[in-house]
C-alpha cells in the first residue's frame, strides 16, 4: 500500500530548524509575526514578505515561499496562511498546501501549537500522495530500475507539545490510510487489479480485525445472482462479491450496510465504447474501492459502530460468451431485466449485491456508491457526487457529512414518472432508459431492488472519483472521493458510546 508521507512529532529544536537544510513550512496569521526564534535577518524577511502586496493578499489555506531565506541554511521557507480561528477545511487546505511543495526531506513548524493542526497534518498527507510504484529511473548501467521506496518525502511537525498534536492526528491518520488505500486502488491497472487480486487485497484486511468473505461463482450461482453474473461471463476474471464485516458495536444492532460497484474494467461490453479515454476505465471499480478504504479506515480507528461492506466485482469485457443487447437475465430478488445497453452493467451488479444485503444483514440504512453514469458528470461536472434517496433525513446526514468534510454532493431527485423511461416490453424492466435524465433513471432502476422501508441512499461518484486534474486534497488522479464522508457519517450517526 502507498504511504508516500512519512510524518514525525516533536518538540521545537531552534538550533536544529535554523540548520535545516531542507524546506521549512510556517503556519502565519495575517498580521501576527510568527515566533520562531530564528536570527533576526531571518524574522525580517518573513516580515518583509508578510507586509508586501503580494503576502497582505493571502487568504487561508495559501502560501507564499522565501527561497534560500537570510540568515538560516534552509533552501526555502513556505509562509502558508492560517488564522488562529479557522475552519476545518482551512486548516486542511493549508496542509495541502505544503503537501503539494513537498521535497524530499520538509520541516513544518506549527506556530503557537495551532488547535487545528491535526488537520493540517491531515490536508498535508492526502495532497502528498504520490502514486508513482510504476515510474523507474535509470540505472548506473543504463537499464530501469524500480524508483526507491526510501526517496518519500519525510515531514516533522515541531510544536510546543508534540504528544498532544500526535494524539490529535491519530483519527486523521486512519481517515489517510483508508482514502490511500482507495486511491491506490483506483489508479492501479486493469492487468494487475484483476477481480482476483482485488479480492485477495479485501481478504488480507482480516488482520486489521475484519471479517472478510469471498463469495465465488459458483456460490453467486447457488444465489441466483445472474444480473451480476451476466456483467462477467465474457471475462477470464472470475466475478466475485466480498463481504466485510466490522462488528465494533453493540451485539445485534442493525448495521449500516455500504456497497459498492467494483467493475475491474469497463469495456462496455458488446455496446462497446469509442476508444478515446477508454484507459480510464481501471476507475470503473471507484465505488468498491470507497467502501474498501471506509472499512480499513473503521478498523484502523476501531470504530464503535456495526458496518458491512459489499463489492461485487466483476470484468465487463466483450467475448464470444460475453452478454448481448436484447438478453433478458433474471435477478437475485427474482425481477427479470432486458439488457438494452450491455454498457450500463454496472446497476446489474449493484441490484444483486444490494438486494443480498438486504436479505442476509437487515440493516439500518444501505448506502451505494458507483461510478454509475456520464450523465451526472453532465448535470454536475466534477465538483460533486450525485445523491439519491428514498429517506429525507438519510439523504441529509449523507449531505451534512459531506459538507463537514468538504466533499462536494448534491442531492437529485427520484420520482414514479421516471419508472416509464425504464419499463420493458419484454420483461419487469430493462436496464437503461436513454439519454433524458440518465443518472436518475439508473437510481430508479436501483431503487427497484430496495424493499420497502428500507432507508437507502445511492452516491453516484462518477465525477468526483477521477477528476481531469488536482483538486484541494489530491493530486491528478483518484481522489478517494467519500472515504473522508462515510467514516464521518458512521462516527456522527452509527457509533454509540
Amino acid at each position: 500500500m502507498t504511504h508516500p508521507v512519512e510524518i514525525q512529532f516533536t518538540p521545537i529544536a531552534t538550533e536544529q530548524l535554523a540548520a535545516h537544510q531542507g524546506r521549512i513550512a510556517v503556519l502565519v496569521s495575517p498580521g501576527v509575526a510568527p515566533k520562531l526564534g530564528l536570527p533576526k535577518s531571518t524574522r525580517d524577511a518573513v516580515r518583509r514578505a508578510m507586509e508586501s502586496a503580494e503576502g497582505q493578499k493571502l487568504k487561508p489555506g495559501q502560501a507564499l515561499e522565501l527561497s534560500y531565506p537570510a540568515g538560516i541554511e534552509a533552501e526555502a521557507i513556505q509562509l502558508v496562511a492560517l488564522p488562529a480561528r479557522s475552519t476545518v477545511q482551512q486548516a486542511r487546505k493549508a496542509g495541502a498546501a505544503i503537501g503539494a511543495r513537498l521535497g524530499k526531506v520538509h520541516t513544518l513548524v506549527v506556530a503557537g501549537n495551532h488547535k487545528q493542526a491535526g488537520d493540517v497534518a491531515l490536508g498535508l498527507a492526502l495532497r502528498g500522495y504520490d502514486f508513482s510504484i510504476y515510474h523507474t529511473e535509470s540505472s548506473d548501467d543504463g537499464g530501469e530500475t524500480a524508483a526507491s521506496a526510501a526517496e518519500k518525502p519525510r515531514v516533522t511537525f515541531m510544536a510546543k507539545d508534540p504528544e498532544a498534536l500526535a494524539k490529535a492526528a491519530k483519527d486523521g491518520a486512519a481517515v489517510a490510510e483508508g482514502v490511500f488505500f482507495t486511491r491506490d486502488l483506483v489508479n492501479e491497472p486493469a492487468n494487475i487489479l484483476t477481480t482476483s487480486d482485488f479480492a485477495d487485497r479485501l481478504k488480507a484486511m482480516e488482520e486489521l480485525g475484519l471479517t472478510v468473505e469471498v463469495l465465488d461463482e459458483p456460490e453467486l450461482e447457488k444465489l441466483g445472482m445472474r444480473a451480476l453474473l451476466g456483467v462477467g461471463q465474457g471475462s477470464e476474471s472470475p466475478s466475485k462479491v466480498v463481504v466485510m464485516q466490522w462488528n465494533g458495536g453493540k451485539k445485534g444492532d442493525a448495521p449500516l450496510a455500504l456497497v459498492g460497484k467494483g467493475v475491474v474494467f469497463d469495456t462496455g461490453g458488446i455496446s462497446i465504447k469509442p476508444a478515446a479515454g477508454m484507459e480510464e476505465m481501471t476507475m470503473d471499480m471507484g465505488g468498491a474501492g470507497v467502501v474498501a478504504g471506509v472499512m480499513r479506515t473503521l478498523a484502523l480507528r476501531r470504530a464503535k459502530a456495526n458496518v458491512v461492506g459489499l463489492v461485487g466485482l466483476v470484468e465487463n469485457m466483450p467475448d464470444g460468451r460475453a452478454q448481448r443487447p436484447g438478453d433478458i437475465v433474471k435477478s437475485m430478488k427474482g425481477d427479470t431485466i432486458e439488457v438494452i445497453n450491455t454498457d450500463a452493467e454496472g446497476r446489474l451488479v449493484l441490484a444483486d449485491v444490494l438486494w443480498y444485503a438486504q436479505q442476509r444483514f437487515e440493516p439500518a440504512a444501505v448506502i451505494d456508491l458507483a461510478t454509475l453514469t456520464g450523465a451526472v458528470i453532465i448535470a454536475l461536472g466534477h465538483d460533486n457526487a450525485g445523491v439519491f434517496a428514498n429517506d429525507d433525513a438519510l439523504a441529509g446526514d449523507v449531505l451534512k457529512a459531506a459538507g463537514a468534510e468538504g466533499e462536494g454532493a448534491w442531492r437529485l431527485p427520484l420520482g414514479p414518472g421516471y419508472d416509464k423511461l425504464i419499463k420493458s416490453r419484454l420483461a419487469d424492466i430493462k436496464n437503461t432508459g436513454g439519454r433524458p435524465a440518465g443518472s436518475i433513471t439508473a437510481a430508479q432502476f436501483l431503487q427497484r431492488f430496495i424493499r420497502k422501508d428500507q432507508p437507502w441512499a445511492h452516491i453516484d461518484i462518477a465525477g468526483v472519483a477521477l477528476p481531469p486534474s488536482a483538486t484541494d486534497l489530491a493530486p491528478k488522479g483518484a481522489t478517494g472521493w467519500g472515504v473522508m464522508t462515510l467514516n464521518r457519517l458512521v462516527r456522527d450517526k452509527f457509533e454509540k458510546g
